[in-house]
């Protein structure tokens, strides 16, 4: 191979390489800060007792490591994504299988995220959950920016 070649290909390689990052990005759910309003309603609004404090507490802690390992785990799915690609250079088989992939991941993340919002619901009196569903009604209908 002469010099043009191997220059022709190291440039294709680095280019297919960052559009796979690009893909992986775009793939990966945005930061959603609908949560940091959620948790300061509860903490400061909604008068918990410490019996739910103590509830809330160890809700959140089990939701952060379950979430961290979800979201790992989207890490990963973004990575081999981007190996299919890089590899298949189209809408292949590999491609389309880490697609799948990607996309059951972010769903796990997804339904571990309203099972852990039921969960902090489920702590909370009626007279306080009211309040609650209105905050997660209007994150979940507000438009991204």
């Amino acid at each position: 191979m002469n010099l043009r070649r191997i220059a022709l290909a190291a440039g294709l390689i680095i280019a297919l390489a960052l559009v796979g990052v690009w893909l992986g990005r775009m793939l990966q759910p945005a930061p959603h800060h609908g949560g940091a309003e959620l948790h300061a309603l509860i903490h400061g609004e909604l008068d918990l007792d410490p019996a739910q404090e103590q509830e809330l507490t160890a809700l959140e802690r089990q939701f952060a490591a379950r979430r961290e390992a979800l979201e790992d785990r989207l890490k990963r799915s973004n990575a081999l994504l981007g190996d299919a690609i890089a590899a298949e250079h189209e809408y292949g088989p590999r491609v389309s299988a880490a697609v799948d992939d990607t996309h059951d991941a972010m769903g796990d993340l997804q339904k571990a995220t309203l099972e852990h919002v039921f969960a902090m619901r489920a702590i909370l009196r009626p007279d306080q959950q009211a309040r609650f569903d209105a905050v997660v009604s209007k994150s979940l209908a507000a438009q991204p920016q």
